[in-house]
């Protein structure tokens, strides 16, 4: 039997690995301890360490230096990450030749729901109809510039795996036209998709409900600026789950305060959340989300069952669906 350990948070693993799937590691792994390792325990489990095939972890999950793996980890084969973003700590696995596993599809899953859902809604001018009066004298029915959902334009920025799964939502609906911007895109891919490529400076300034997918990476900080967001249309929503590093939230205040029947739907900032005395808290045209588009709640167990689905089929010599390569990690977020 292989050897298996749990790694990093313990809350976080207690959370996300549902009592149904470790009871399914424990019958086909050998854990030898019930702890969760930390990194600040590594010298106490060092003979447990060496000899884990595998390891399970979720977010929490510290970055390891090479040497570090060499030394505590030689038996290591694969990381399996029960969460989405592996890019802190995935390299140096990858380039000592161990596999890594990420749930970054089965938390994507409820991201591109509730982009889908918040895309609906804008279309409706669902925000901005939130602010009226208490007595009911501004009932704000049926006026504004509000398209509904027939006949749209829809902006999504990055068609990576989310971008993908809002698209195929998007797909439902009677639109006119989804555009995409995502260099990395092929343009038979595209094709396929159903969608239109184009430039940021198009999409902004023609799209109805633009929303951000872009990957979170050096090359993508502060793309999304005061030239692009002074383009939106007087009624437009810009919907960020992305990462909030990639907008420059000065420019984006200056063209909501600019046009005041513009919204921001914002379940991520940087910092996060918003500094105290930040515009995001008092503008009316501003609403926050605390972070709450990925898995949350019964959803995260879906990623421990990926993660349990993927060892065995890599245990098996099957082929796996979500594993991670050095190349993804220059495009994925």
């Amino acid at each position: 039997m292989k050897h298996a350990l749990f790694f990093g948070d313990a809350g976080r693993i207690g959370a996300v690995y549902s009592p149904e799937i470790l009871e399914k590691l424990h019958a086909v792994l050998c854990f030898e301890t019930d702890d969760v390792v930390t990194k600040r325990s590594l010298d106490e489990y060092r003979d447990i360490l060496s000899r884990a095939d595998y390891l399970f972890t979720t977010w929490g999950m510290p970055h390891f230096e090479r040497e570090e793996i060499r030394e505590y980890l030689p038996n290591l084969k694969a990381v399996f990450y029960g969460a989405g973003s592996v890019q802190h700590f995935a390299r140096e696995f990858l380039e000592e030749g161990i596999a890594v596993f990420s749930a970054w599809a089965a938390n994507g899953t409820p991201v591109a729901e509730y982009t889908f859902a918040e895309i609906i809604l804008a279309s409706k001018g669902f925000y901005q109809r939130l602010h009226r009066a208490s007595d009911g004298s501004s009932w704000p029915n049926r006026g504004g510039d509000f398209p509904g959902n027939y006949e749209i334009r829809v902006g999504i920025i990055g068609a990576g795996m989310i971008g993908k799964m809002v698209i195929e939502k998007l797909k439902t609906l009677d639109l006119v036209d989804i555009l995409v911007f995502d260099p990395f895109l092929p343009d038979d891919k595209a094709a396929a998709l159903g969608v239109k490529k184009t430039d940021l400076e198009t999409l902004f300034s023609s799209c109805d409900v633009i929303s951000n997918h872009l990957a979170n990476n050096p090359q993508t900080v502060g793309m999304l600026d005061g030239r692009l967001f002074s383009r939106m249309k007087p009624y437009a929503a810009f919907l960020n789950t992305g990462r909030g590093a990639q907008v420059v939230e000065d420019d984006l205040i200056a063209a909501l305060r600019d046009v005041p029947t513009r919204v921001a739907v914002l379940d991520v900032t940087w910092p996060e959340p918003p500094a105290e005395g930040s515009p995001f808290y008092t503008l009316p045209n501003v609403f926050l989300t605390p972070h709450i588009a990925g898995s949350i709640g019964n959803e995260v167990h879906r990623m421990a069952q990926f993660m349990f689905e993927e060892y065995e089929a890599f245990d098996a010599g099957r082929p796996t669906r979500y594993s991670v390569t050095l190349s993804m990690l220059e495009t994925m977020a």
